[in-house]
């Protein structure tokens, strides 16, 4: 439609008598009344009581419209703005009712078909030349079409303007979920109001997926149960209620091919922790085999390996543990150090604490084991009996562990021979 003011401006107003509209106006509430009898009778969406919001609406519109049809035929190039802001009004109070262009556009046929019977009537009883029906008809369409279209775009503008209110909500709910909280006290806003206009009940449970190079990333039919943000190449996902539904199935599958991974599943204020744990999983897997991944895609489940993300995370200080626990090692050629190292693990890690136990865990022979275990006793003594020390050498021998697997360095800090 070019515009509702030059539209209304067109013939055929222009053919009808001004003395039409002196004939209209005395009779517009009894064609009101038979308008919204028509209309409420065939249009389910509006058969609510005339005192209610609806009912109201619908005869303040439908009595504009023959007020404005009256002044067009008066007046045909009086201006209509106010009209138009009536009507798209009216779109937009339909869609926040939750009703439908479909049922607007039906209630304007209902009322064009009765309105142009009921002109027609006039015209018959004024005795007015009967040739006058056509252009009459030709108007009556004209105008219910053109305030159709003005109450369809305040429908759809209405509509476009929620879609991005409610984009804008799901953004900063997302943001806040994986906002990892600060200290100081400072106060966080509080996740039901978030959840509330964003659309999204909040669940008990959460799991963060974690996608690598996802371009346009998006799982078929679960927009509205995911919450979804792009982080560099990456794509984050929150599922709610990853325990049940089959929600993280259906990730999975429309991840096949690219290398992703699940967070384990936490409370919703604790999102942030299962997407660190998520990014901390493909972060290692990546150090650990660069190619694992490359053809087929991995998909990754953190909460098996949670004891060495923990590590991982605070590695700097497991091998400043180790460098203080296992210092021992230091002077030591660089094979002598892992043997050892390898032998002191599998003590830590045996019930009995003896040398066939360890030398079974290592695949040598028991008497390689004895020696081995010896050397230990010369270099840690009574700490090996210890707990405290038993503990430290633990995580210290993992750190090292998961940063050799990793990295491949020296294993543990034990310098070359020579340097």
């Amino acid at each position: 439609m070019a515009s509702s003011a030059e539209t209304f401006r067109r013939e055929p107003w222009h053919e009808l008598p001004v003395a039409l509209a002196a004939l209209i106006r005395p009779r517009i509430d009894a064609i009101v009344a038979d308008m919204v009898e028509a209309i409420r009778e065939e249009v389910s969406a509006y058969r609510r009581p005339l005192d209610s919001a609806v009912g109201r609406d619908l005869l303040d519109s439908i009595r504009r419209a023959l007020r404005q049809f009256a002044e067009l035929t008066e007046h045909p190039d009086s201006p209509q703005d106010h009209h138009i802001r009536h009507f798209r009004h009216l779109g937009r109070i339909e869609f926040l009712n939750g009703r439908t262009t479909d049922g607007l556009q039906a209630a304007f046929r209902v009322g064009a078909r009765v309105g142009s019977r009921r002109y027609a009537e006039l015209v018959q009883e004024a005795s007015l030349p009967p040739q006058l029906v056509v252009p009459l008809h030709e108007a009556v369409l004209i105008h219910i079409n053109a305030l159709s279209n003005e109450a369809v775009q305040g429908f759809l503008a209405a509509q476009l303007r929620s879609e991005d209110e409610l984009k804008r909500a799901r953004r900063a709910l997302v943001e806040r979920l994986l906002e990892q909280p600060r200290g100081g006290g400072q106060e966080q806003a509080p996740l039901g109001p978030l959840a509330s206009r964003a659309r999204w009940p909040l669940p008990r449970t959460v799991a963060c997926v974690v996608v690598r190079s996802a371009g346009r990333f998006t799982v078929p039919g679960a927009d509205a149960e995911l919450l979804t943000v792009h982080r560099g190449s990456d794509a984050v996902l929150v599922v709610p209620e990853p325990g049940t539904g089959g929600l993280i199935d259906r990730v999975r599958s429309a991840a096949r091919g690219r290398d992703a991974a699940v967070g384990p599943a936490v409370a919703a204020h604790e999102a942030w922790l299962s997407l660190q744990c998520a990014r901390l999983a493909l972060d290692h897997r990546a150090e650990r085999a660069p190619a694992a991944g490359a053809e087929g895609g991995v998909f990754l489940h953190a909460d098996e390996e949670l004891a060495d993300l923990h590590l991982l995370r605070s590695a700097h200080i497991g091998l400043l543990l180790g460098r203080r626990v296992l210092g021992a090692f230091a002077d030591l050629p660089r094979g002598r150090a892992v043997r050892l190292a390898e032998t002191l693990d599998a003590l830590l890690m045996s019930w009995g604490r003896t040398a066939p136990e360890v030398a079974q865990a290592l695949g040598i022979h028991p008497q390689t084991a004895r020696k081995r275990l010896r050397r230990l006793d010369e270099l840690f003594g009574d700490r090996l009996g210890d707990p405290h020390f038993r503990f430290e050498a633990q995580l210290a021998l993992r750190t090292y562990a998961l940063r050799r697997n990793a990295t491949s360095p020296r294993t543990p800090d034990a310098p070359d021979r020579g340097r």
